[in-house]
């Protein structure tokens, strides 16, 4: 079992910059990748970013490739995405995902196992 809380959603202007957090319990931080999805009013949940169980390798969505940095402190059992350069559309809820399967993450949300409750972020134009 493992479970998810993330934090630092809130109400930015077009250009800020927002960190989310991801803190992570139960099963060992490090033994499962982690991934960002988002999800805009009347659309389906997206691919953000993902990062390997050791935190050397990441991936990210086109759209916010460039402006965003997930990164994972597994001291910490906690996974960030620092988003800078923010514009409206990026306006979503975000969710941390566990991916507890072996070998390379996924980009797919139906293959996480566990999710979080979910951070508002809002950007204002």
């Amino acid at each position: 079992q493992v479970q998810l809380v993330e934090s630092g959603g809130g109400l930015v202007q077009a250009g800020g910059s927002l960190r989310l957090s991801c803190a992570a319990s139960g099963r060992a931080f490090s033994s499962y990748a982690m991934g960002w999805f988002r999800q805009a009013p009347g659309k389906e949940r997206e691919f953000v970013a993902v990062i390997s169980r050791s935190g050397t390798s990441t991936w990210y969505a086109d759209s916010v490739k460039g402006r965003f940095t997930i990164s994972r402190d597994n001291t910490k059992n906690t996974v960030y995405l620092q988003m800078n350069s923010l514009k409206p559309e990026d306006t979503a809820v975000y969710y941390c995902a566990a991916d507890l399967r072996i070998g390379a993450p996924s980009l797919s949300s139906n293959m996480y196992d566990y999710w979080g409750q979910g951070t508002q972020v809002t950007v204002s134009s």
